[in-house]
């Protein structure tokens, strides 16, 4: 049998070629695995939990008066509700809120000072003679007497003198008109849209205002810590009328600190009160007005029927106000995800307490960190929770509950 001869013009392929291709296969191999270990891979994804509740129990059912309006609420936290006409209605006295509210905005008092002096001037003494003659409530003051600002504004919110509120508006807006404007100005500032002044003292029947607009200005009024301390005092011993008592009938009771009464045969009896409460060793204050309460057989008079009115509401409301831990430190929040490995529970760092009463909404939202990228080590900060009820809100630190490791190598040259 004769060798085998290779076809005519068919070649063999040198080694070399077949070297040259083997050599191009790892340099590309190498480079696969080099771009894999480079490449950027996708980050860890941040997966909120869904967070939606509300404070426990029954809607709260308060003890609303009979007659006229009134509202409720918590400061710091927000309405509870309101109950009645809701129409704006004479508040009487309960102006004088806004009056001393307006002074101490534009004339701050720091820490117990008394603040500026104010002239007594004879135009104010015959204002103190015309207010008195009318029967209306007023404080004695003398031609040439000086009143520190503290001690006027003790004169308007205690004894409730209608002739220092003008005094006042003179003092600080140089007229009646002037002090009126920046009253109503300042209500449409703050929203109370239901809110009109036609004087400082609040004898016009047409200064009328809503128990939410009068309920919201008290809680700002009491941020003023002049304002605060002022209206908690049961009485003030003043240059020319000595002696003078708060009207404010349920201070010192029922954890009653203050704020407003009111009355007139128009207005009815009206009260704007502040009440400590204390829950879980926090103090709270509840914020109330009752207004346009009549005498009854019961309560013959006004301010009387009006007393009685907020107390029985205040009672109800001590009834469904909680504080409520809603979060708990460790509670899983959200998860970090990625793509090479399992979820990993975000767990708050803190506990959150927050005060409310039932069917009150609880929001619950979280943010993470601005670059969220393995490898995270166990309890490493990733973001934030803002948890709010009402006006409260509260930041909250995230964790995650364990480690999230780097993408291997294998992950990296499995996943293109």
């Amino acid at each position: 049998m004769g060798a085998y001869r290779r076809p005519r013009g068919q070649r063999q392929r040198p080694a070399a070629a077949w070297g040259a291709l083997a050599g191009l296969v790892v340099v590309a191999a190498i480079a696969y695995v080099v771009a894999a270990l480079v490449r950027a891979v996708p980050g860890a994804a941040f997966v909120p939990a869904p967070l939606a509740r509300v404070f426990p129990g029954a809607r709260p059912a308060l003890a609303w008066p009979g007659h006229g309006e009134a509202a409720v609420g918590v400061e710091g936290v927000g309405l509870i509700g309101a109950h009645g006409s809701r129409r704006p209605t004479s508040i009487a006295s309960v102006a004088k809120v806004m009056t001393a509210f307006l002074v101490l905005r534009d004339h701050p008092l720091r820490g117990g000072t008394g603040g500026p002096q104010i002239a007594v001037r004879p135009a104010d003494v015959a204002v103190y003679r015309a207010d008195k003659a009318a029967g209306q409530s007023v404080v004695a003051v003398r031609a040439g007497e000086r009143l520190t600002e503290r001690q006027a504004l003790e004169g308007l919110l205690l004894p409730s003198g209608n002739n220092i509120a003008t005094l006042l508006a003179r003092w600080d807006a140089g007229s009646d008109s002037a002090f009126l404007t920046k009253m109503n100005a300042l209500a449409r500032a703050l929203g109370l849209t239901h809110t009109r002044y036609m004087d400082a003292s609040g004898v016009q029947g047409g200064t009328v205002s809503t128990a939410v607009d009068q309920v919201r200005l008290a809680m700002l009024a009491l941020e003023v810590p002049a304002f605060r301390q002022i209206v908690s005092l049961a009485q003030v011993t003043l240059p020319a009328a000595g002696r003078q008592y708060n009207v404010d009938g349920l201070l010192g009771s029922d954890g009653i600190v203050g704020v407003k009464t009111g009355s007139s045969s128009r207005a009815g009896g009206c009260f704007v009160f502040a009440a400590r409460e204390q829950l879980a060793g926090r103090s709270v204050t509840v914020v109330g007005a009752v207004l346009h309460q009549p005498a009854t057989r019961v309560q013959p008079s006004i301010l009387e029927a009006v007393f009685h009115a907020s107390t029985s509401l205040l009672a109800s409301v001590r009834h469904d106000l909680v504080a409520l831990r809603v979060v708990r430190r460790g509670a899983t929040l959200a998860w970090v995800k990625a793509r090479w490995a399992v979820r990993v529970a975000v767990r708050a760092a803190g506990s959150v307490s927050l005060v409310g009463w039932p069917h009150l909404p609880i929001h619950e939202s979280v943010a993470m960190s601005r670059h969220l990228a393995a490898p995270l080590a166990a309890g490493q900060s990733v973001g934030i929770a803002l948890v709010a009820a009402g006006d409260q809100r509260v930041r909250l630190r995230l964790v995650v509950s364990r480690a999230v490791p780097q993408a291997s190598l294998r992950w990296r040259l499995t996943h293109p």
